[in-house]
């Protein structure tokens, strides 16, 4: 029987929250990398602030909280220390592609092997409904009762030019192509980004909208980067648009770790002297 991973923390999420999938999507996918060889104990989750951080209340498996736009660095200075380590980051939109975007810049030009699920609901659902990096042109929240004046951005496009070697996106409505993704992502050696258009049903339902555009990619090739762009700007954030589901791009790059502990004499003569000098400084 698989484990079933809760905790004793009451969920708080509000009733039809989209999280709730993406909660039960990698309870499953963490079962089957155990069942595949992968141990509980070499797992590690990381998250921001926002209703997406909860759910490292709602899984037993190790985690760090971190603060606000800082799941990314976390995440990274875990793999560093242990590469041998599954890393994974749960991140909102506001906290990934607003305070802490350059942080997912720089982890996808590394190429640092940890896997970035962000929780996209183009709204700031824990404070009350404030717009986002994605949230449309016009949108209408706390900060902006007459809408919004500006273009949300496209993270997966910029995703894709900064390097990232994993690029994906799901939907709460989808959990079969939800797990697909994720063990993939997870699988995957390098940076992974699965985006997930998580509805928050208090603040922006987006059910019905995204009901009528999704589609799955079938015959799309990811190793090509001129075909996953074309896909990637196929649906903007903001017009109504097809909205594609799947893996848009893979590509197998050495990861920064790799290159960065690589066991040359030279890079283990300077971890020596590099340990000489703090011992003398303590």
């Amino acid at each position: 029987m698989p484990k079933d991973l809760g905790t004793y923390a009451p969920n708080t999420w509000c009733p039809g929250c989209g999280d709730f999938a993406i909660l039960n999507a990698i309870k499953t996918v963490l079962n089957l990398l155990q069942e595949e060889g992968t141990p509980l104990e070499k797992v590690v989750l990381v998250s921001g602030i926002g209703c997406h951080a909860k759910i490292v209340d709602y899984l037993n498996v190790n985690s760090f909280y971190s603060i606000h736009g800082r799941v990314t660095p976390v995440a990274e200075a875990i793999k560093i220390a242990r590469p041998d380590l599954k890393v994974i980051g749960f991140a909102g939109d506001g906290d990934a592609y607003g305070e802490g975007l350059e942080h997912l810049i720089f982890a996808a030009k590394r190429n640092v092997d940890i896997t970035m699920i962000i929780h996209n609901n183009r709204v700031y659902g824990l404070t009350t409904g404030q717009y986002t990096p994605t949230s449309p042109l016009g949108f209408k929240g706390r900060s902006t009762p007459f809408g919004t004046v500006e273009l949300p951005i496209n993270p997966l496009e910029l995703m894709l030019s900064s390097g990232a070697t994993f690029i994906a996106r799901g939907f709460s409505h989808g959990l079969e192509l939800l797990k697909k993704i994720f063990k993939e992502a997870i699988m995957h050696k390098g940076f992974s980004l699965v985006e997930v258009l998580q509805v928050c049903v208090t603040f922006y339902n987006m059910y019905a909208y995204y009901d009528q555009r999704v589609y799955e990619l079938k015959e799309h090739k990811p190793e090509d980067y001129g075909s996953a762009l074309r896909k990637i700007r196929e649906w903007d954030y903001n017009l109504d648009s097809s909205i594609p589901l799947g893996v848009f791009y893979k590509k197998e790059m050495p990861t920064f770790e790799g290159n960065f502990l690589n066991p040359k004499a030279e890079v283990i003569d300077r971890q020596v002297k590099i340990k000489e000098i703090l011992k003398e400084a303590v």
